[in-house]
């Protein structure tokens, strides 16, 4: 695979299969979802969605 071409990954947040994004530890964020999760206040119930979601990044790298 050439250096310029993009990856499909299954993000962590969305469970979508998606191009381009951030890698954390060994997991993929979307950017879609990041920007979400960025913009989320603590007060929004989506919140501990995304909590729930990243704290799968820690459970498996400690597995």
């Amino acid at each position: 695979m050439a250096l310029d071409q993009e990856e499909t990954r299954t993000c962590i947040i969305c469970g979508q299969p998606k191009e381009t994004g951030i890698h954390i530890v060994s997991e993929f964020i979307c950017e879609a979802c990041e920007s979400e999760m960025v913009h989320t206040k603590v007060e929004d119930e989506r919140y501990p969605f995304f909590i729930r979601q990243l704290r799968q990044i820690w459970v498996r790298f400690h597995a």
